[in-house]
């Protein structure tokens, strides 16, 4: 069984149609899918999904790009909403298995950096306070966020999501507990750096996405991604690594249940 590390799946057009969208994921054989919130406005959406639905799980957090939507409250609002779940895992009925999708995003028009990095130390801190991993974002400011993580280290792991930086920079986050998010990046082979990147890192660092619907694999452009073309990246992720597919599917699944809590 796969798991779809990274889904947004409160997003049209899944929101329209989640039974079709599922049963399209199931049949490929993706059997768990975590959706990573993006601010206040889709909490509840991505809660109530979860609970309709048990091959789901959400994470909760403030991402950079709505950096202008989250007020001065929202942070509080985190902290309210996570502890929350902190009392309902107690009794296993929790399915908030993560802090996110949170991080930096510079390459917004007039972006508040220092707003930014406030607020993700922040979510860094309340990860570590909950024991929760992180899925992280960035943009044009990987050197800002590793300083954060080194500074507020995720006491239980957490992933890059979308990585399409060097050997160098995977490395110093895998070094910190941080997993690679593997996409749709890969299936281009003109992405010759993140592809040669990638088959060379540990297989037990990397985590399968699709970032639906957006990041579409190659040969869909111009459509929404969806979570069952995560078969798409494991084919491509097979084609340029020295495992075997099924080696693939086995340890980049059960890395995934181990880092976010889901059972297999």
């Amino acid at each position: 069984m796969l798991i779809d590390s990274h889904c947004h799946f409160d997003f049209e057009p899944f929101c329209d149609d989640p039974e079709y969208y599922l049963g399209l994921s199931q049949q490929a054989g993706v059997g768990k899918i975590v959706i990573p919130a993006v601010g206040q406005r889709n909490w509840h959406a991505v809660r109530e999904l979860a609970k309709r639905y048990p091959c789901l799980y959400f994470a909760l957090g403030l991402h950079p790009f709505f950096s202008a939507e989250h007020d001065a409250n929202a942070l509080n609002q985190l902290e309210s909403e996570l502890a929350t779940e902190a009392v309902l895992r107690e009794k296993d009925h929790s399915r908030c298995v993560a802090v996110g999708e949170c991080g930096l995003d510079f390459a917004i028009a007039d972006a508040d950096q220092d707003q930014q990095i406030s607020v993700l130390a922040a979510q860094l801190q309340l990860a570590n306070r909950f024991e929760l991993p992180v899925i992280m974002h960035c943009r044009k400011a990987f050197p800002e966020l590793l300083r954060e993580l080194r500074q507020n280290t995720p006491i239980a792991g957490g992933v890059y999501h979308g990585f399409s930086g060097s050997y160098q920079q995977a490395k110093q986050l895998i070094d910190l507990g941080i997993k690679i998010g593997v996409g749709g990046t890969i299936t281009y082979r003109r992405a010759n750096k993140t592809r040669s990147t990638i088959a060379a890192l540990p297989l037990d660092a990397l985590l399968l996405e699709t970032d639906a619907p957006d990041m579409p694999v190659a040969g869909f452009q111009g459509e929404p991604n969806r979570p069952d073309r995560l078969v798409n990246v494991l084919d491509e992720l097979s084609a340029i690594r020295t495992e075997t597919e099924q080696e693939i599917k086995q340890v980049t699944s059960l890395t995934t249940a181990e880092l976010f809590r889901i059972r297999m």
